[in-house]
């Protein structure tokens, strides 16, 4: 399939490319209901039946993207909502360039990207939430989670020792089950504040991820991403499958959808991210704020002042 060439402002495009784009490259991969959800009903080389060369699938997502910034201002400008974008993935599966080019057209001033580490002493003095209710979006801006408080309960749920570092006084069998309830309770809380979230899961293969860590040794630009980590970590592959398997099914629902997105294909996994992001601002429909009469005349009057 090779695109036709688009023009016209964003609107026009966004109805040519990304309307279609809805059912074909996002409605697959969203998850609304937990009940019976599968990772290995997912391919992470799937494409849809989409085969683009790197040029043409660069114009698709420009198109997108300059879409999506005209609407994050429109957004800010009316500040009645914000939105919670959460990237989630095994190492390598292409979260911070997903972030990068997705993202490469909003306004830095209405847009926040953070990242999660292991926490620090003071943040494990709190409970688990804390360090991440600090990084939500004010209303009219975007907030993009690189790693979130998914992170309890995936690499702490492998990693049983950290969780020992967090000095729980109570913390028994059904901790897990406990705190995706908390996770599932809390996104419900922050979207009836207005808060809209898209929880992505870049599902990238293991042999794809071997072969990504492979380019990082070869390429002298990549090594520094690099860590020993990366390779001990996937010992625990099938431990995190299974993680990321009920972590899904318990806190995947209407209001907090996750999308399972195929990963081994960088450019297909953008188009899918940035499909997803534009139909739920679409579907607030934004507009820019509308000035009363009183205001109209106060405009008219500087402008009579400005013009003498």
């Amino acid at each position: 399939m090779k695109p036709k060439q688009f023009t016209g402002p964003p609107d026009t495009v966004r109805k040519e490319i990304l309307e279609p784009a809805f059912e074909q490259y996002v409605a697959p991969f969203r998850i609304v209901k937990g009940k019976g959800f599968r990772l290995k009903d997912f391919d992470p080389g799937d494409t849809c039946g989409l085969t683009l060369d790197k040029a043409d699938a660069a114009e698709l997502l420009q198109r997108g993207t300059a879409w999506l910034a005209e609407v994050q201002d429109m957004l800010y400008a009316q500040d009645r909502w914000s939105l919670l974008i959460v990237f989630q993935a095994m190492d390598a599966a292409g979260k911070d360039s997903t972030i990068k080019h997705v993202m490469s057209g909003v306004n830095p001033q209405g847009c926040q990207v953070s990242s999660f580490k292991q926490p620090a002493p003071e943040e494990l003095d709190h409970d688990y939430l804390w360090r991440y209710v600090k990084g939500l979006p004010a209303r009219g801006r975007i907030g993009i989670f690189n790693r979130s408080y998914y992170e309890e309960v995936l690499v702490v749920r492998v990693h049983e020792e950290l969780l020992q570092r967090q000095k729980l006084p109570h913390a028994g069998k059904q901790i897990w089950k406990e705190r995706l309830a908390d996770i599932a309770q809390f996104e419900d809380y922050l979207t009836r504040q207005g808060t809209i979230i898209l929880k992505f899961f870049l599902y990238v293969s293991r042999q794809e991820q071997k072969r990504r860590f492979i380019e990082r040794l070869d390429q002298p630009d990549k090594r520094w991403k690099f860590s020993d980590a990366d390779i001990k970590e996937r010992k625990y592959w099938d431990d995190y499958m299974d993680a990321y398997e009920e972590a899904i099914r318990a806190t995947a629902s209407k209001h907090a959808p996750w999308f399972v997105v195929p990963a081994d294909n960088k450019w297909f996994t953008r188009l899918v991210v940035a499909a997803a992001i534009v139909e739920a601002l679409e579907h607030l429909d934004l507009a820019y704020p509308q000035v009363d009469s009183r205001k109209e005349k106060e405009l008219a009057a500087v402008r009579a002042a400005l013009t003498k």
